[in-house]
């Protein structure tokens, strides 16, 4: 099981980055689609994605949200952070096959062990697909956790 370590609220400075990549396949819009209830036909049916201006199915904007989350609760700060806030602009499309790499710089440190992030998404030609700030509660503490490893999930 994958071990993480977190950066405390103490530890961490502006200008501080970090990333986290993943490809962006079937598989992964149609759980998406199953967890969220979000069923847009842009997203699961080719055939109405094609008479729109994307001419293919997209993945769901929320995707790249789930990304940003996942970067910010495994790479920086790293376990036992909480979300407070996130804006997030969509610059561009993300297509089945897009390689994601969330790219997170700490911009600000705030009173309370609050921290602002810039959360910038782009694609393996690094485009900017997604842009915002993450507005998070540090750890307090360094902590070094094991993950559990996640059952095997099955569509259909």
């Amino acid at each position: 099981m994958p071990q993480l370590t977190n950066t405390p609220y103490d530890e961490l400075e502006v200008g501080q980055t970090a990333s986290y990549s993943k490809t962006v396949e079937e598989r992964d819009i149609l759980l998406f689609a199953a967890l969220s209830g979000d069923h847009n036909p842009v997203h699961l049916d080719a055939e109405y994605a094609a008479g729109t201006m994307f001419k293919e199915r997209i993945a769901h904007g929320m995707f790249s949200g789930a990304l940003i989350s996942a970067a910010v609760a495994c790479t920086l700060p790293g376990p036992g952070t909480i979300y407070i806030g996130q804006t997030m602009s969509f610059t561009r499309p993300v297509k089945f096959g897009d390689t994601l790499t969330v790219r997170l710089e700490i911009l600000e440190k705030l009173p309370k062990f609050r921290v602002k992030i810039a959360t910038r998404v782009f694609n393996q030609n690094d485009d900017l697909v997604v842009d915002g700030v993450a507005e998070i509660l540090a750890p307090r503490s360094k902590q070094t956790v094991t993950t559990p490893e996640l059952p095997p999930v099955t569509i259909g």
